[in-house]
């Protein structure tokens, strides 16, 4: 079983975690025979967090509850608050997902301190367009690694950009190996598109008959 860790912190950008965490946590369109998946909210401490859009999360646990292996992931939202020193416990766990062989998926803000902490100056990755990881994170050093794109899925870490979250989504799920992929094409498609026909396909995509 997989263990979703999502890290919430002040001004959290509720926006771009939306699809990821309601497909995760309610399993709607999960084909057959996949695990559902535990999904937990961390944080630094146990007060409420405030996200961007005046919703109050409380967190089921802390950083140091976190268990870091090759069954886990770290998600990690885009906020105004990541320059704060105190997100630096959730980096150095981000290190170690990372070094291990476990997935980071980080966005918006999150890829900036990311970036300032080293984690992608030898990594393909993404963020909120060209040149603006130099102008938040000083000691970002992976300008060779940068690829123009709305999400970038690099192994076991996924960046994106604040207006990347559906095609983040798309990747993270595709990580996790939870959906059929002829219904997560069809998912993304509808969710993209808005074209009912997609809709209609995602629904037989994930018929009681469809297995793999």
């Amino acid at each position: 079983m997989f263990t979703i860790y999502i890290y919430v912190l002040d001004t959290l950008a509720d926006w771009e975690i939306g699809h990821v965490t309601a497909e995760l946590n309610s399993g709607r369109f999960f084909k057959k025979g996949a695990e559902r998946v535990s999904f937990k909210t961390v944080s630094y401490s146990k007060d409420p967090i405030h996200t961007m859009g005046g919703m109050t999360i409380v967190p089921n646990c802390l950083i140091d509850d976190i268990v870091v292996n090759e069954t886990s992931m770290l998600l990690l939202p885009g906020a105004d608050t990541w320059n704060d020193p105190k997100h630096g416990a959730i980096l150095e766990k981000a290190s170690e997902f990372l070094a291990i062989g476990a997935t980071v998926c980080a966005i918006c803000g999150a890829t900036a301190a990311l970036a300032n902490f080293g984690l992608l100056d030898h990594r393909p990755h993404t963020s909120n367009g060209p040149g603006f990881l130099e102008m938040i994170s000083p000691s970002y050093k992976g300008q060779n690694y940068y690829i123009d794109e709305p999400s970038v899925a690099d192994g076991n870490l996924i960046t994106a950009a604040c207006t990347g979250a559906l095609l983040w989504t798309k990747q993270i799920i595709a990580h996790l190996g939870v959906f059929h992929p002829d219904a997560l094409e069809s998912w993304y498609e509808y969710f993209r598109t808005g074209d009912p026909k997609q809709f209609f396909a995602l629904m037989q995509s994930v018929s009681p008959n469809q297995e793999n």
